[in-house]
């Protein structure tokens, strides 16, 4: 066994050549930088919920996950059930797709900046007149490629279709919008929003599309208040945009060295990551 990575929150570990073990950490990053603080149990959160959601759209889509129980893995994890317990799982490894598909259910953030300005987003058209934070008529998929240092990259549909072929990109695009709306209308009943969400893929050794990385969590998704809502205004989040607002507001975004967070904000963090997780899964693990 040996940690292969150590990413803004994540830390895999390759158990073998078919096996990886991700622990998901209490770290922090905002603006593409890991903040000098840690949110307690924000990994059990982050895991936990996208367990809940993996096995919630295992029928639309297989998925990464072998295991979530410490007993599966080598003993160096079953052995420290205090640092690995809620937090760690058992997964395929996979050829993954050097993309990030993105859904956008909402006129919000980066989309908004941009329709804003020109009325388009990513080279589409987008219709309406849409106000902050309002629903889109449709859903849209903005595809971008993962740049090892900076931001990533939008990758046009045309390029993604040259680049894995016609019939790939159209699989992959329903993909995500069936998991959006199967994902969106659960939440909702639970008075959250999913407002946009991002999905990683991989094929497995016979070929298969695998759903892989994280899904629906905090992290990869924006998710709002339902009773909070309202078109024209920035709802209640759920999400790291608190971490965002703040770092904003004190002119820290993207600073390096990283900054510390406060404790007011380092508990109301964690407290927004326990909430969501438990008016998503309806459950109280921690």
């Amino acid at each position: 066994m040996k940690k292969i990575l150590s990413g803004k929150v994540r830390d895999v570990y390759e158990i073998n050549e078919s096996e990886l073990v991700i622990v998901t950490t209490d770290r922090i990053s905002a603006f593409d930088v890991i903040l000098n603080s840690a949110v307690e149990n924000k990994g059990i959160a982050l895991n936990l919920i996208s367990l809940y959601w993996f096995n919630f759209t295992s029928g639309i889509i297989p998925n990464h996950i072998i295991s979530s129980r410490l007993s599966d893995m080598p003993p160096y994890f079953s052995e420290n059930p205090n640092r690995y317990d809620k937090r760690t799982s058992l997964v395929k490894k996979l050829k993954m797709l050097p993309y990030e598909f993105i859904v956008r259910g909402y006129m919000f953030g980066s989309l908004w900046e941009e329709y804003k300005s020109s009325g388009f987003y990513c080279g589409q058209k987008i219709p309406n007149d849409y106000r902050l934070a309002e629903k889109l008529s449709q859903p849209i998929v903005t595809p971008s490629i993962k740049n090892a240092v900076g931001n990533d990259e939008y990758v046009s549909d045309q390029r993604l279709k040259e680049e894995i072929g016609s019939e790939k990109t159209e699989k992959i695009y329903s993909l995500c919008l069936e998991l959006y709306k199967t994902c969106y209308d659960h939440a909702i009943k639970k008075g959250i929003i999913i407002a946009d969400t991002k999905f990683e893929f991989g094929y497995d050794e016979s070929g298969r599309l695998i759903l892989a990385d994280e899904i629906f969590t905090p992290d990869s998704s924006r998710f709002w208040s339902l009773s909070d809502w309202k078109a024209g205004s920035s709802p209640k989040s759920y999400d790291k945009q608190f971490v965002r607002e703040w770092l904003i507001d004190h002119k820290l975004n993207g600073v390096t060295p990283a900054p510390e967070l406060p404790e007011d904000i380092i508990k109301t963090t964690a407290r927004l990551y326990k909430d969501c997780y438990n008016k998503i899964t309806g459950r109280k693990e921690y």
